[in-house]
């Protein structure tokens, strides 16, 4: 009879676990997590890395060198 006295624990608990994971599912559908599954995948492939560059570099020209002028 001891065996089946953790079945007294683990069927509630089971159960509260199965309550959980519908409640964090349905919020997850209700905040719209599952609207746009292909966008961002989409928009890695299109995204243009030339955008993240700056417009002016700073080089070091090769006929002055590294001088500090003060």
């Amino acid at each position: 009879m001891h065996g089946m006295d953790i079945l007294y624990l683990l069927i509630p608990l089971s159960l509260v676990l199965v309550f959980v994971i519908a409640a964090l599912f349905w919020w997850s559908l209700k905040t719209g997590q599952y609207e746009d599954l292909e966008g961002p995948g989409h928009r890695i492939l299109m995204d243009d890395d030339r955008s993240d560059v700056p417009e002016t570099r700073n080089t070091i020209d090769p006929d002055q060198g590294a001088t500090e002028e003060k």
